[in-house]
């Protein structure tokens, strides 16, 4: 107990108040855009990885001085760190569909171990330059995809009366270039009257893609289709 109290106090707090200083500051850009894993997780995923250090050299300490005759590698509890993070940053990927989110947050989740790593290894400067490229990365390059066109997928399904023709439907829908149909099913009601398409589609489009569903509701207006229900939908 002695030896752990004697082992540096002031350095060990610093360590730990930087560490968790570095991921506070990751977590805050992730809080900014509202994901789950956010100031507080990053904190503490990054002080917990400088905490591992820490134990990781006191053990590795003690047994050269105790001369126990037995190598102590400071590496293997660090090393385990690298595993357990691996299982927290997987329930940050949530799949939707074609579509996948939470790939940025677990990134970070990563990023922060290996801040709290470098600190807790004594790195100082490692781990704020380290911080200041991923502050940079994620505030810089968060609106690159809006410079440059993209796949995208989306669903699209469309209410109609019956009296109108599938061929009118779609033919609206392909005059947008940014856009093919990838898939095409149909649905006729003759009870109560009504059609519905689903339409499956591929969008290579620059910007908020989402905004193409408003020019494609105004297309079937300008065509004068009535139609009775649209839906845009982006989870499949």
């Amino acid at each position: 107990m002695n030896e752990v109290l004697n082992y540096e106090t002031s350095t060990i707090i610093l360590k730990l108040l930087l560490a968790a200083v570095l991921g506070g500051i990751i977590g805050f850009e992730r809080d900014m855009h509202g994901r789950a894993a956010g100031l507080r997780t990053n904190l503490l995923v990054c002080m917990g990885s400088a905490l591992f250090m820490i134990i990781s050299e006191m053990v590795a300490n003690s047994a050269m001085v105790n001369n126990s005759g037995r190598f102590a590698d400071p590496g293997r509890i660090a090393a385990q760190i690298i595993t357990g993070i691996g299982f927290i940053g997987a329930g940050a990927i949530i799949k939707e569909g074609f579509n996948i989110r939470g790939l940025t947050t677990a990134a970070c989740l990563w990023l922060v171990a290996g801040l709290g790593m470098a600190v807790g290894a004594g790195y100082y400067m490692l781990g704020i330059y380290a911080t200041l490229i991923a502050i940079v990365s994620l505030v810089a390059l968060k609106n690159l995809d809006k410079l440059f066109p993209r796949d995208s997928y989306r669903t699209l399904a469309i209410d109609f009366s019956n009296e109108k023709e599938l061929s009118e439907i779609v033919q609206t829908v392909k005059q947008f270039k940014e856009l093919k149909i990838l898939y095409f099913d149909f649905d006729r009601n003759y009870e109560t009257g009504t059609t519905t398409v689903k339409l499956t589609i591929r969008l290579f489009h620059r910007g908020i893609t989402d905004k193409l569903s408003h020019s494609i509701l105004q297309a079937f207006f300008d065509a004068k289709i009535p139609v009775k229900r649209i839906k845009w939908d982006h989870n499949y």
